[in-house]
Parts: C-alpha cells; structure tokens; sequence
C-alpha cells in the first residue's frame, strides 16, 4: 500500500493559486487534516468552501463515483455540494497530474471536537447515517466496486498483513485472538449480510455535529457527513460497524452508546437478524484494522499525528469489548431494535410454562403450593422498603426473620427484578460509574441448613466456593436440556460448604431430590441465610462469574439470557418486582391528579424513593450527590431524628394544650442559641407560617401596617408573603405588589452599582432603605418592619456587604420598626462562619425567623422574639397552631439541636464551604461564562455570564450545567433574578471528598459549553 508516498505536498501559497486558476475563488486559506490528500478551507468573505487535492493513485473514476454519490445524497442536506470549475468541469487536473475538486463547507463541529457526546447525539447518528445508507441503495458506480484496505470484507486480511508491525505485544495479541475468532464468520455469517454503496468511512472527524451555541434549546445533533474518499460497494451494515467503532472510543459504557446508535439506525432502516448478529464482530474488526493500518502508515509517516488520532482510544476500548459476550451484544442490539432480546431464551421458557404446574411445586426449600397453610411472605428488599433501613447496616438477617415469624411463613422471597442497595461493596461498581443493583434470581430466605431440592431433573454442571474476594458463598449450577433440546441452567447459591464437598461434574440430579442445603453468613460473605435461585439459558463464557445482580441500564440485556425464575417455583406473580415506569408516566398522572404549577425539577424528573445524609436514590437504586437540598441539614434519613421522632410518636404527640417538657425544652435550648434579648419562642410548621406569624408580632407590636422587603426576596407561600415578596409578585401569575409593601434595592455587590471594593458598599446600599422611611415618615405613616433573608437565596445567593443590615436596623428602629430576620435558609451553623446569618452583620434583629433546618425535613418552624414584642402580640387575641410544638415536633427539633453541636458541623461547613469556593473560583480562571463566586460554608453561588464586562446573564447556561450535573449524578439548583446562579446547598454532612467530585464534574460541564 504506498497511498501515503504518493500524497500532495501543495504549501498553502500554491493551494491558493491552484484555486484560483482552476475554480476562479480567491479568498483565506488554511490547511485541513488529512489520512493520503489535501484538504484546504478557503473564506472568500462571502462563502467557505474546501478545496480538494487527490492523492496520485487516485482514480478520476473514483473521484467521479463520489462526486455522483454526494449530488445524489443531494435532499438529505448532509454533503457537501460539488462546485464546478467556470469551464463545467467538476474535476481539474493540476500541476504534478494530482486532481483536484471544489465543495462547498459543511457547517459543524466534528464529533471528534464536540465537546460533549449526548444520548440525542448518538440517537441522531444512528438515525442520519441510516437516511445516507437508505439513499444510497439505489445508487451505484463501476469504480466503488474495488479492493480497499478500508473494506470491512477485507477486514481479517488486513489486520493479518500488518500484525508484525503493531509494537504494542498487549495489544497484538487482542487483536490476534480477535481476528483468529472472526475468521470463521466470513464464510458463514457476514456471506448473508445485504451489500450496497456505503459513506465507509463515519468516522468522529468525518461526522459533523451543531455547534454548541444550539445546545440549549435543540439538542445534540448530526447536522453533516463529508469526505467521500473510502466510499466503496461493501457490507450496508458495515457503515453502521464503521460509525459506531469511533463513536464509543474512551466511552465508559461502549456497549450502551452502541446500542444507541443502532436504535437511531434501525428507526429508519430496520436491520435483519444477520446484520444484528454481526453487528459487534464488525465493531471490533474496524478497530483491530485502525490499529493494523495505522502501524503501516506511522511508519511510512512517523511526523504525522493524524494517522495516531483514534489510536490511544482504540487502546482503551478495543480490550473491553473484548470482554462483552458476543451474544450479549447481540441481545443489547435486538432489544434496541424492538426485537426479542434471546430466541433461544423465548423458546426455553415456551417449554418451560408448558411443564405440569403441580409438579414444580414440589418443595425446593420448603415451599408449598398457593393455599397450603405456611405461605412463603414476599419480601420489600428494594431501594425505597423500609425494612431496609441505615444504608450501611451489615446485617438484616433479624428483621427478614421476625417478619417471617409475624407472618407465620417458613419461607421467604425476595423479588426478581428487584432493585436494591445491598449490594455496597466494590465489586458491584462498573467503570461507567452506574452500579449493579437489580437482582436476577429468586431469594428464598430460611434457616441455615435447610435442604434444597431440584425443581426439574438435571445434572451437575459446576461446583465452586466463590470465596473472597467475590464472597458469593459455595454454589451448584445443574444443567438442563428443553423438551426442545436447548440446554439451560439452574443456579443455587449461598450454599454451605458440605453441599459442594462430594459434588462430582456430571452427577444425575432428580427432580425433588435434595443435594444441597442453605449456607450460614459467615461463609457467604455476610449474607442473611437464604437460598439464591437463578435461571440461565445462555453461560456467555463467564462460569463462574455469571452475575446475579446486574446494572439498571443492562436489565433488559441480563433479563434475557437470565430470565425470571418463577417459571419453575410458581410462586405468586408478585414475586417479579414491578417494572420501572417511564419519568413521562408518572409525569402525566401527576399532571392529572396534581396542580399544574407544582413543578418537578430538571428536563428529565427524578424518581427519588431514598435519601441518606447527602445523597438521594432513584426507584432503580442510582446514587446522586445532594449539592441543593438544605432542608435536611442534619442529612437526609439521619438517625437521631428518625429514633427521636420515632421515640416520641410511640409515646405520645399531641398539642400545646397541655404541659409537656418537650416544648419547654426545646424554647430553652434555641433561645440560648439567641442574643439577648431574644428569649421568646413560638413554634409553627413551615418556614412560611413562621414568618406570617412574624409580620403579625410586628404590626402588633408598631401598630403599623407598611413593610420593607428586598428585590427578589422570596418569604413563603402565603397570600400575605407572596404580597410581600417581589420574586412572586412581580414575577408570572402575580398581581404586583399591595401599596404597603416598599421595595428597596438587591445589595448585590456584583451586579449592582456599589462593588465589593467599596468598604462603604453597605452604607450606600443602606440610603436606599432609609429613602423608603424617610417617604413614609413625611406622610405621616409608620414602618411596621423590614423583613430580609439575612442571606438571600432566591435573589442569588447573596452576601450582604459589611454593615449593611448595621445601617438598614438603624433608619428602621429610628422610625419605630422592627427588623426581622429571615433565617430559614442560613440557620444552625450553614454559614460556617456563625450559628445564625445575622452574627455575621453584626446586629440583635428584633424578630428571628427558623424552618426547614430546624426540624431537618420535619414540618417545624419557629419564631423567636423579645419580650416586649411578644406582650404586645399578647393583646387577647389566643394564637395556636394545632400542630406546631407538637411533642414530636419538639423531640425532632431537639435532636437536630443536638446533633448540630455534638457534630461540630459549623466548622465542617466552613472547612467544606472554603475548598468549595477555592475551587469555583479557580473553575473562573478557566471558564469565562463563570462570572461570579459568592457565598460562605455550606451556602454558595456561582454566577455565569456571557460577557464579563457587560454581565450578560447566562440563563440557559446556567439551565443547561444543572441539568448535566443531574446526568453525573449531582444535583444543584439555579436561582436569582435572571435564573443564572447555581445554587449550591447541601445538607451538612456534605464531604471535602464529595466537593472534589463537584469541582471536578462541574469543571467537565461547564468545558462542554
């Protein structure tokens, strides 16, 4: 092959002449990566096109072929246009005999350089790439009827002629052994497959996708392909093979990105059973010939870097495809296309459901027929059951038990298809990051020793003591043939030791006789004694290491080589765990059942079903890192509050009309949080109501009625508190705001007129309240109060320069107002900095406003007061809340109290919060759109922009980073008045490893746009 020696070698000058002599175009020219031509781009001001300079044994024919292939791809609006020359030719033979073409510039990024690869991305390749193969069936030319290293047919051979050359011994052998295993596909599988006139060459240079500014509003998509050169008549399916091989490079899931791909192609040209089955050997063949051909062209050119491009992804993926069964690929495909995942799983469990029903329901480990006195119980193991409870427990063997025992069954189930978070070790990580938690067998729980019967005659297959590090405990796999003669398997685990110590391979196993029994947990790593039943039609090669529990993503592949189980027990259908609903299906029936304006977050909802500290998991067991909730300040689930309120629930709960040390207790243990002389407590339920029950303390207390609120501040869901809250009011639905309500300007020292270098920044943004008073003042009215958050969150998180609250406290009391203090959001230490927000302004508010951290999650809020306020509300007029201060209430609110102290968490919040913002602030020094970095502890903001000097707000941005994050697993929210802020919150427990990993993904994100 000696294509390369005979290369173009035109500078950019004589590109340029060639050019212009040849087509007439004169304009800025730059070079163009290439394997064996010239490419060159040329912007002559009012267009940009490519001119093309043929390698010297390219045929004119060939040249030709592609040239008719691209006008006849012409409606897809995917190729380039051919332009020809003003004398009509389309090809022009320049000096040196080298032929030359003009196309018109396809507008795009190349894959290669996107900066991310989304789902829609890889659903439209498929999709586009099926329009170009669909098109070209009815088009064809003598020339692409020829031998090409490129060819997917010629594939074996070619790797074959270039293997001496590939210095990497690894990774020769990988490809030795694949093509070894391929070579007797040709002649049998890939003979069947259809053939027609493909691109050949959809390669992640050569595939163009929109440019980044439309990811926002319409997603990743293919919007062109180009280059022509390897276009030939081969395998239609191999065009697929070839955009799918260099589309998975460096992908943690290929196998999941492959499947993808092929649904998109299939949807608009459906694959036939044989291109299914050779789908994945044609994958890893093109790799196997990247690496072969690249060896050869390195060294015939060693200074170019374009022949090595795909070679250190290659490196990385080609050895795990290496390790995917070829039927599980197989499976991933078909259930991509619609297909039935196994036929030979389909026709396994045909002959099993027609086996005699009251025969398989003889005993396996003691199960009865349904009606028989001793049912077995069903258990709940999934994410959401709370008998499963303290995610890290070790042991669950005495609650499975004691609800056997209460429910007087022998025996007990756990579900197949079931997902769980038992499974906590490493082994059940993956390197996609998503791990495995739904199970694949049948659990059958009783006690150690309890003999197992075969459900169906068979015989013994395998044997073994996955001891550690597996610590699946002993097993026995019985082999069975069908009524069809398709061989299967039974799998029994979680055995003990004597079961597999006189097993002999081969041994005849009879139906209902017993040949093993159920292990105890210190031999089957820990596990509650039970006996895991699993049915396998196909082995894949693993053995031994045949899962039983399998990730969410692969289910539906697992569940067909792995099907339920049931077919032979006969338990009760509720022994399959329920399917995963679609997010559009719960979506609609809320929509239906629910108010419309209660919004679920992200563009993809989550289905959280279990919270512990600071992660929440989905209903399929995914992990997501909480970066937003606050409300569970102690962490989600956390134990103390969970026995408090327990504790207490079994006691008592009832109201604060009688006497009861809980309320007394938990008023003394806030109030000694306070500066005096704020020692007055009332508790309530929400955030919301405590701070209506404020706004009446201080007209009580003034005999006023006008209030003073922040721009953009948010206060709660009341009719009076949207009235006071500008984020509301003025906001979509709003009626604006009531003419006793006075708004003084948001002291944000980014964005507004005083900056964060202005010591006197608070002073000035503090005139504007003291405007407000001083207007009420000289019409004769009064100020009841000025509310603020003292950190407000709904405005963007915002950091009140020094002494502004100082200055704004002064010019209200001086008019005879309170100051309240809005601390639902920066309460109990969030800050780092303080216990309370306020602490920081260096002021006593008058009133002080708690919630959602207070109760961690626990319906509680509470206002504290003085004395002399509360006498004033005291004017005969009874307040009671009928469940605020509830006895449990209290005792939830005293074990958050006590946790916050006993766990130093302030200080955590501080020492978390500062390498939080270190880290945002150098994200900043790398990434333009992040304009702003603001906060303290545990409560920061990122603002991003699209200008720096002019602070254009960066909405969709903002939008577009939050709803990544949630793809990565980490949550956070976007507020401020322009929806441009992350919002970042976190409950407490919040790690300095867990804002490594927020740095670090949010890094990533925002790169991409």
């Amino acid at each position: 092959m000696s294509l390369l020696r005979h290369a173009p070698r035109f500078d950019a000058a004589a590109a340029a002449a060639l050019a212009r002599e040849a087509f007439g175009v004169r304009g800025r020219i730059e070079p163009l990566t290439s394997e064996r031509d010239q490419n060159f781009l040329i912007d002559t001001g009012q267009a940009r096109v490519v001119l093309k300079i043929a390698n010297g044994l390219e045929a004119r024919s060939l040249l030709e072929a592609q040239n008719r292939a691209m006008t006849h791809l012409g409606l897809l609006s995917l190729c380039p246009r051919v332009i020809a020359a003003p004398s009509g030719e389309t090809i022009v033979e320049a000096p040196g005999g080298h032929l030359v073409r003009l196309l018109e510039w396809v507008d795009g990024v190349p894959m290669a350089l996107s900066r991310r690869h989304s789902a829609d991305l890889f659903e439209s390749l498929g999709r586009r790439l099926a329009e170009v193969d669909r098109t070209l069936e009815t088009f064809d030319h003598p020339a692409i009827h020829r031998e090409f290293h490129w060819d997917l047919a010629a594939g074996v051979r070619t790797v074959r002629s270039y293997l001496p050359l590939v210095r990497d011994h690894g990774l020769r052998a990988i490809l030795e052994r694949t093509v070894d295993d391929l070579e007797p596909l040709i002649d049998t599988r890939f003979s069947r497959l259809r053939t027609s006139a493909i691109h050949n060459d959809a390669n992640d240079y050569n595939v163009l996708v929109n440019r980044d500014g439309d990811l926002f509003e319409q997603g990743q998509r293919v919007v062109g392909l180009i280059d022509f050169g390897d276009i030939i008549h081969g395998y239609m399916v191999g065009d697929l093979a070839v955009a799918i091989a260099y589309a998975i490079l460096g992908k943690p899931d290929p196998l999941g990105v492959a499947a993808r791909i092929v649904a998109g192609y299939h949807s608009v040209q459906p694959l036939t059973d044989d291109e299914l089955s050779s789908l994945f050997a044609l994958v890893k063949l093109r790799l196997c010939m990247s690496v072969a051909i690249a060896a050869h062209q390195q060294r015939e050119r060693p200074d170019d870097e374009y022949l090595s491009v795909s070679q250190s992804g290659i490196r990385l993926t080609l050895p795990a495809l290496c390790k995917v069964h070829p039927g599980f690929a197989e499976a991933a495909f078909r259930l991509a296309c619609g297909r039935i995942g196994s036929a030979k799983s389909e026709r396994i469990m045909m002959s099993l459901r027609g086996l005699d029903a009251a025969r398989l329901c003889s005993e396996v480990v003691g199960l009865r027929p349904t009606g028989v006195e001793g049912n077995p119980l069903v258990l709940d193991l999934s994410v959401g059951s709370p008998l499963v409870f303290e995610i890290d427990e070790p042991s669950l063997t005495h609650r499975i038990f004691d609800a056997m025992r209460s429910a007087g069954a022998a025996v007990g189930v756990g579900r197949y298809g079931e997902p769980r978070l038992l499974y906590s070790s490493p082994l059940f990580a993956s390197d996609s990051g998503e791990r495995r938690t739904i199970h694949l067998g049948i659990d059958l729980f009783a006690p150690v020793n309890t003999p197992v019967r075969a459900p169906i005659d068979g015989t013994i297959h395998l044997a073994t003591d996955n001891a550690a590090p597996l610590d699946y405990g002993p097993l026995i796999v019985l082999r069975h043939v069908s009524t069809d003669g398709d061989e299967f398997f039974t799998l029994y685990g979680h055995l003990t030791r004597a079961s597999i110590a006189s097993i002999v391979d081969g041994q005849s196993i009879a139906k209902g006789q017993v040949f093993a029994e159920i292990g105890p947990a210190d031999v089957n790593g820990g596990w509650t004694p039970h006996l895991h039943f699993q049915l396998i039609t196909d082995f894949l090669g693993l053995g031994r290491d045949f899962p039983g529990v399998c990730r969410p993503s692969e289910f539906p592949v697992w569940s067909a080589v792995s099907p339920d189980p049931n077919v032979l027990l006969r338990l009760s259908s509720s022994v399959r765990a329920p399917d995963a609903r679609p997010p559009q299906a719960d979506v609609a029936e809320r929509r239906q059942r629910i108010g419309p304006n209660l919004r679920v977050g992200y563009r993809t909802p989550l289905k959280i079903v279990r919270g512990w500290m600071q992660y929440l998991f989905d209903d399929r067991g995914r992990r997501y890192l909480d970066g937003y909730n606050n409300v569970p300040h102690l962490g989600h689930s956390h134990p103390a509050v969970v026995r408090a309120a327990s504790d207490q629930l079994r006691v008592l709960n009832t109201n604060t009309r009688y006497l009861h040390d809980n309320l007394a207790e938990l008023s003394r243990r806030i109030a000694a949080t306070m500066p005096e002389p704020l020692a007055v407590c009332y508790f309530v339920n929400s955030g919301s109501e405590a701070n209506e029950l404020a706004l009446r303390l201080a007209r009580a207390h003034t005999h006023q009625r006008d209030v003073i609120v922040l721009a953009s501040a948010y206060h709660g869901n009341t009719t009076t508190l949207i009235d006071i809250s500008p984020y509301k009011a003025d906001g979509p639905g709003g009626d604006g705001r009531p003419p006793w309500v006075h708004v003084a300007p948001l002291p944000d020292v980014y964005r507004g007129p005083f900056k964060r270098d202005d010591p006197d920044a608070g002073r000035h943004y503090a005139l504007a309240v003291r405007t407000i008073v001083d207007g009420l003042t000289d019409r004769g009215s009064g100020v009841a109060a000025f509310i603020a958050e003292t950190c407000p969150s709904v405005g963007g998180q915002i950091i009140f320069p020094p002494r502004y609250l100082a200055e704004v406290y002064g010019h209200v009391r001086g008019a005879g107002g309170v100051c309240i203090a809005d601390e639902v959001q920066t309460a109990y230490g969030r800050l780092g900095t303080s216990f309370y927000g306020f602490e920081d302004q260096q002021v006593v508010p008058d009133i002080v406003v708690l919630g959602k951290p207070i109760g961690n999650g626990y319906p509680l809020g509470a206002v504290v007061t003085t004395q002399a306020i509360a006498a004033s509300f005291d004017n005969g007029m009874e307040f009671f809340s009928t469940f605020g201060g509830s006895t449990v209430s209290c005792a939830v609110g005293l074990a958050v109290i006590e946790e916050v102290r006993r766990s130093g968490l302030q200080a955590h919040a501080l020492h978390v919060g500062e390498r939080l913002r270190t880290g945002f602030e150098q994200l900043g020094t790398r990434h333009d759109v992040v304009g702003d970095v603001r906060g303290s502890g545990l409560f920061l903001g990122v603002e991003l922009v699209r200008d720096r000097t002019t602070l254009e707000p960066a909405p969709n941005e903002a939008d577009y980073v939050a709803n990544r994050l949630r793809e990565e697993g980490i949550l956070i929210g976007t507020d401020g008045p322009f929806h441009n802020v992350l919002k970042v919150r976190p409950p407490m427990p919040f790690s300095a490893d867990d804002a490594e990993v927020l740095i670090d993904v949010l890094d990533r994100v925002i790169g991409e746009i």
